[in-house]
């Protein structure tokens, strides 16, 4: 059974993390699309000192604080029953080893960038990003606390979430120069961050869906129907969360594109509008050659022209290379 403030802590060091790195990926991205990389961390611009390695800082110090809060304050430093580990508080031991795992991504990656004790590639970095969440996922997937219900409903929703990230990171390591998998994984980081916030006012605060109450340590719904209804309500939040984020990604790359886009941002569109065109001028050329002197096979050559060209305005260049036949 988890608490509400055990939920709010990891949520808002997940969200501050993930929102930083959307804007830093668009940000990066709008600035200098020809050199953009993946990165699994991002430095404050224009900083120096500590300050320029802010979110790992954040990263290392907050699972470091959460960690002890875990292990020391909630088992009242009762590690031991009988000479075994104590029973009663295995779910604590547990969020204590995951939120180890994120220190020690923290710890490595300063180690590396910072110090230049420990030098990794960046996508070394990525793949120990991965191992922490996927440390993350094994612990909620097989929890000692069995979450049944609504609770487990939700929980199960939050593993999703987490292999996305396991997803979103791993893909980093292999493709270093994708924008869209860079931007995924902000995106990711920033979901799982405010489902936690979701799962804490739903399970724990004022946001109790009808017929389900918190009672001795655990949720209960009134009947079936009622869970049901919860699961729903748990769907369509989940879905609301994606789109409002959707949408703050997309107002945010305008604002940064208008803002602080160079002329290369501006200079792929334009390549990229020439190729069609560039395109449709093959296209017609192509058809001119096949069927000169051959009006009758028309049709034919159309259906060349149409395999050559792009999707991208295929009828205008249609209608061009039909203009090339009737002119021969």
């Amino acid at each position: 059974m988890g608490s509400f403030k055990g939920h709010v802590l990891p949520g808002t060091l997940f969200l501050l993390v993930g929102v930083w790195h959307v804007w830093c990926s668009v940000f990066r991205y709008a600035s200098d699309p020809k050199s953009f990389r993946v990165r699994v961390w991002n430095p404050v611009p224009g900083c120096d000192g500590w300050l320029k390695y802010l979110e790992l800082y954040i990263i290392a110090i907050g699972a470091f604080i959460d960690m002890c809060i875990e292990l020391l304050y909630s088992t009242h430093l009762k590690f031991f029953v009988n000479g075994v580990l104590n029973p009663s508080h295995m779910n604590d031991f547990e969020h204590s080893g995951m939120l180890l795992m994120f220190f020690i991504f923290g710890v490595v990656t300063l180690l590396s960038e910072k110090k230049g004790i420990l030098p990794l590639p960046e996508g070394a970095l990525c793949l120990i990003a991965a191992t922490a969440f996927c440390a993350e996922y094994l612990l909620f997937y097989f929890h000692s606390t069995s979450h049944q219900g609504l609770e487990g409903y939700y929980h199960l929703l939050l593993v999703l979430l987490i292999g996305f990230c396991i997803l979103a990171t791993v893909t980093g390591a292999f493709l270093p120069t994708s924008f869209p998998v860079d931007l995924c994984s902000g995106i990711a980081i920033t979901l799982q961050g405010l489902w936690f916030y979701q799962t804490a006012f739903t399970l724990y605060g004022p946001m109790m869906p009808d017929g389900c109450q918190l009672k001795e340590n655990a949720i209960s719904c009134h009947s079936t129907d009622y869970q049901v209804r919860g699961e729903l309500l748990a769907n369509f939040q989940l879905f609301a969360m994606v789109f409002s984020v959707l949408v703050a990604v997309v107002l945010s790359y305008i604002f940064a594109a208008s803002r602080y886009g160079n002329s290369d941002l501006k200079s792929l569109q334009t390549d990229e509008d020439w190729f069609d065109r560039s395109k449709v001028v093959d296209c017609g050329v192509s058809l001119r050659s096949h069927s000169h002197g051959q009006s009758f096979n028309v049709a034919h050559n159309l259906k060349i022209c149409g395999i050559l060209c792009y999707t991208i305005n295929c009828d205008r260049s249609l209608e061009v290379s039909n203009a090339f036949v009737l002119e021969d």
